[in-house]
């Protein structure tokens, strides 16, 4: 996936991929980080 100078909203799960290994991610593909965000969506 192409993500270089795409901006991201990076919301993840406590129990599953929490969002600051989602912004990891995408910052290393080169994605703009605008906002990260770790839920319990039970």
């Amino acid at each position: 996936m192409k993500l270089a100078g795409k901006r991201v909203l990076a919301i993840g799960e406590r129990d599953g991929v929490n969002g600051a290994a989602i912004e990891a991610c995408v910052r290393s593909a080169g994605a703009e980080v605008l906002y990260v965000e770790t839920q319990c969506f039970a």
